[in-house]
């Protein structure tokens, strides 16, 4: 199905204000989660639009330039490293997507979010397995996050350039599983995560 049919689909069942909500950072070892809320504009289309786990990198950047120009609405929501060794990364994720849908300025009225449910979230809500290839405003709100993110990521192998977090934006590639076993987990690493405190780290 067409990403942006499918979300026209909706508004012609009377939802007017659809927020796709994604995510991005729930399986790294370190650094943030961060989610997006965005509401497009209906009348825009965005080519090359699609989840950001198909899109190479170097494409990121002019669809978020885009996204953010032909968007009515975008909430950012952020959870950092200790607040998931806290929480647990499910529970820090919809929290993250909580403070996103609160940063926008008004409130839809339909949530599409990748997959997960938001009960404490008052709003009309879509669970969409796989959302972010089967909705528009999910597919924007992934590739907004994943770009905010990997900035994030950038920044702090600024600080602990050992990791080269630049790379692997945290994720349990081989590299950083060997400097993990080199350094030992710094500041950002998820001390929660059994990858990053134990002793034995299989690939």
């Amino acid at each position: 199905m067409d990403l942006f049919q499918h979300d026209e689909d909706l508004r012609q069942k009377g939802f007017t204000r659809i927020a796709g909500i994604d995510e991005a950072g729930r399986g790294p070892l370190a650094g943030p989660v961060v989610a997006a809320a965005v509401v497009l504009s209906e009348d825009i289309k965005i080519k090359g639009l699609r989840d950001s786990k198909k899109v190479p990198e170097k494409e990121r950047e002019p669809l978020f330039f885009e996204i953010i120009n032909s968007s009515l609405d975008i909430g950012i929501g952020i959870v950092g490293h200790e607040e998931i060794d806290t929480l647990n990364i499910l529970r820090a994720t919809k929290l993250a997507m909580k403070y996103a849908i609160e940063d926008l300025s008004t409130s839809p009225d339909l949530l599409i979010i990748d997959a997960l449910s938001l009960p404490l979230i008052p709003i009309k809500q879509l669970p969409l397995i796989q959302g972010d290839n089967k909705s528009a405003a999910v597919a924007a709100a992934s590739i907004i996050a994943k770009f905010l993110r990997d900035r994030i990521m950038l920044e702090y192998h600024r600080q602990y350039p050992h990791y080269n977090f630049d790379k692997h934006k945290g994720y349990s590639t081989r590299e950083h599983l060997d400097m993990l076993r080199l350094y030992g987990p710094c500041p950002i690493h998820r001390k929660s995560f059994h990858r990053v405190m134990s002793l034995e780290l299989p690939f």
